[in-house]
């Protein structure tokens, strides 16, 4: 199900400055997907409304009421080094940390690996799919209020209005979160990695705490020594564990 569309041109350096508006998509992940077959499109941002057929991490739904929530996908092309789903699903959910400190004055956490805390629940999903262009889809609520939340029985989500008196609007705050995109997409590109992997470290906030590591081939529990692209370190009693960040499904303190 696809409406008809405006088109945003941003003043940004690469990515939105073609941002397709739409008031209804079955899932932004979608469309942007079916436009890679034009490596011209690289940078295309697309929003909607509302989607009919959003989706979320391991095959999950994401459904939002109309204009209460971002729903926005973006289609990228990035270089090799770049191309891998920590780093990626770092730079959108630190992007998402810092236009949530700019709206609503709150410092946001990191949930590993692709969710966005504020004060403790869910504000923001964020799901990264690879094929022939990369597509980064985020969700963020933003004027869903507590009783919108309890109704779908999603206790555990919170939205950015419940934490500022400012009357948010969602185009609004994509315009801001576009913006943010591109600031550490440009600094990714310009070859900057240090700086997002220490942000990303930062809002995860488990640094020298005792984990519990849910990997594809099992769960490893230790202090975790070091957050980093290129290895987790845990320390167990038989020694230093070095993880891939791919290959942890899960990391959360006990």
């Amino acid at each position: 199900m696809t409406s008809s569309h405006e088109i945003w041109n941003l003043d940004t350096r690469r990515l939105g400055r073609r941002t397709l508006v739409f008031a209804r998509l079955n899932s932004t992940n979608t469309y942007a997907a079916s436009l890679a077959d034009d490596p011209a499109n690289d940078g295309v941002a697309v929003l909607a409304d509302e989607q009919t057929a959003g989706r979320g991490q391991h095959g999950r739904t994401w459904t939002a009421a109309p204009k209460t929530s971002v729903l926005l996908s973006l289609l990228l092309f990035p270089s090799p080094e770049l191309r891998r789903p920590a780093i990626l699903t770092a730079w959108a959910a630190v992007s998402v940390c810092e236009t949530v400190r700019r709206l609503v004055g709150h410092q946001a956490k990191i949930k590993w690996p692709n969710d966005v805390l504020l004060k403790g629940r869910k504000v923001c999903g964020i799901l990264i799919e690879q094929g022939r262009g990369t597509v980064a889809g985020i969700g963020l609520n933003v004027r869903q209020t507590a009783d919108d939340f309890a109704a779908a029985e999603l206790p555990l989500a919170t939205s950015l209005g419940q934490h500022t008196s400012v009357s948010l609007d969602t185009h609004a705050v994509a315009r801001l979160l576009l913006d943010v995109l591109d600031e550490e997409y440009a600094r990714l590109c310009d070859g900057d990695l240090a700086t997002l992997e220490a942000c990303w470290k930062w809002h995860l906030g488990l640094l020298g705490k005792d984990v519990r590591a849910e990997c594809l081939d099992g769960e490893r529990r230790g202090r975790l020594l070091e957050i980093a692209f290129d290895g987790v370190v845990l320390r167990q009693t038989g020694g230093e564990c070095v993880l891939p960040p791919e290959r942890i499904l899960h990391l959360a303190a006990l």
